[in-house]
């Protein structure tokens, strides 16, 4: 008999199938870019994000590593915003 896979668990998504760590208001792409920009591990994010419970954060790892192209373009997204706001800024 084969084992069932297990869903992923403490993350909710919203009105617009945006991930949450269940329980939070933190977003699953707030705590992976520490995971993109700085490698991260989650031991670190652990310690980062002392409210974060090692379930919340291996279920947000998890939640990544299934959709990554999702999280990886939000990612882009938010970064390119934030480069245009701060080019405006500077007229």
């Amino acid at each position: 008999m084969t084992p069932l896979a297990a869903p992923i668990t403490h993350i909710r998504l919203d009105e617009q199938g945006r991930p949450w760590i269940d329980g939070t208001t933190m977003k699953v792409v707030e705590l992976i870019a520490g995971v993109v920009a700085y490698g991260w591990n989650a031991e670190e994010l652990a310690h980062q994000y002392q409210h974060l419970t090692p379930a919340q954060i291996h279920g947000a790892l998890a939640y990544y590593y299934d959709h990554q192209g999702f999280i990886d373009a939000e990612l882009d997204r938010i970064s390119l915003g934030a480069a245009k706001e701060r080019a405006g800024s500077l007229d």
